[in-house]
């Protein structure tokens, strides 16, 4: 059975492109299109798309606006168009707080010229998204509740111990990463003993942005990474966008455009892998939620070096691509709901 699609934007022209893009692939179709936020929460209670894309300017009601009241009245998988700028970025990390699960860069030369790689990248979000609403009902759908700053357990665990310190985190992030980071880092307090490294696939424009916000919600001093940056415990820095992030001495960060090939920028292989000859099995890394597989050939050369890698469970997950690929391939020394990580965090390092 194809999945629904209804798109929401209040141009025609972009309607119809959009339109055009997802019904040329076979497992895809648009079932309905609104032309603003009222419309569009409408037409999500009586279609019941699988999947929503989302504009944000349009007349009547916002994008955001909407979002919430889908998520409240139909909670479905909203994927949202953004502009590539600094206000657009606050937009759309408005729109993830308010239930999306993620965003496209909206273009109108790409989409009115060659848009082949915004077709890819298009289709391969909505099949994602769909796919794993259908899966887990629950998970593309979850959103962080506000929740205390977490305190170092009373009691012993039952989960893994480790006989060794762990001297750095970190957490690498994709597709439902910025709520997934929001949720732990807002449960992690000031004193944690540990600096903190995030590698969330984001363009350049965002991660300063998405740093911000953060900083403004946690105990901990959270800021986007800068070449030359030393690492304090907590701190937790965020790898900027467009950028490599690596570890070129103990505590000690370089950032680069890195070579071209790569497919993400940041890697979340690239910032795992330079750690390794620093830290060793001293190191502490957590696969979180997102598309493909970047993260397992760093997780890979974490273990080889007796670290430890730690995998969010599927079903809390909006998508689960980057921990199962851990899991497969058996580098996870525990699989982690999204809401015990932070506390497992606090646990284990204090």
């Amino acid at each position: 059975m194809p999945i629904s699609v209804l798109i929401v934007d209040d141009s025609s022209f972009f309607r119809t492109r959009i339109r055009g893009l997802i019904n040329s692939h076979p497992e895809l179709n648009v079932i309905g299109e609104a032309t603003n936020g009222r419309e569009a929460v409408d037409k999500t209670v009586r279609l019941k798309p699988d999947v929503v894309t989302m504009d944000y300017e349009m007349p009547l009601m916002d994008g955001i606006s909407a979002v919430r009241e889908i998520m409240a009245k139909q909670p479905t998988p909203i994927l949202m168009f953004s502009s590539l700028t600094q206000a657009g970025a606050r937009v759309t990390l408005d729109a993830l707080d308010a239930g999306a699960v993620d965003f496209l860069p909206k273009s109108y030369e790409d989409v009115g010229g060659g848009p082949n790689a915004l077709k890819r990248a298009l289709c391969e979000k909505i099949l994602a998204i769909a796919g794993q609403a259908r899966r887990h009902p629950s998970s593309a759908l979850s959103r962080p509740a506000p929740a205390p700053v977490v305190s170092p357990p009373a009691r012993a665990s039952s989960r893994k111990r480790y006989n060794q310190r762990f001297d750095l985190v970190m957490l690498g992030t994709s597709t439902g990463g910025p709520v997934a980071l929001q949720k732990i880092l807002t449960q992690i307090p000031a004193s944690f003993p540990a600096p903190i490294l995030m590698i969330q696939h984001m363009p350049g424009t965002f991660t300063g942005a998405f740093a911000e916000r953060l900083n403004r919600q946690c105990p901990l001093s959270i800021r986007e990474a800068k070449d030359g940056d030393v690492l304090r415990p907590g701190e937790a820095l965020l790898g900027p966008g467009g950028m490599q992030m690596m570890l070129n001495g103990k505590g000690r960060i370089k950032v680069f455009e890195g070579d071209e090939r790569l497919n993400y920028k940041p890697s979340v292989d690239v910032t795992f892998g330079s750690a390794v000859k620093y830290y060793g099995n001293n190191i502490l890394a957590v696969i979180l939620t997102g598309m493909g597989a970047d993260g397992r050939e760093g997780a890979r050369l974490i273990k080889q070096s007796n670290g430890v890698v730690w995998a969010q469970e599927s079903s809390t997950c909006v998508i689960d691509g980057m921990p199962s690929a851990v899991v497969k391939a058996n580098l996870a020394d525990e699989i982690i709901p999204l809401s015990d990580v932070a506390r497992r965090l606090v646990e284990v390092l204090t």
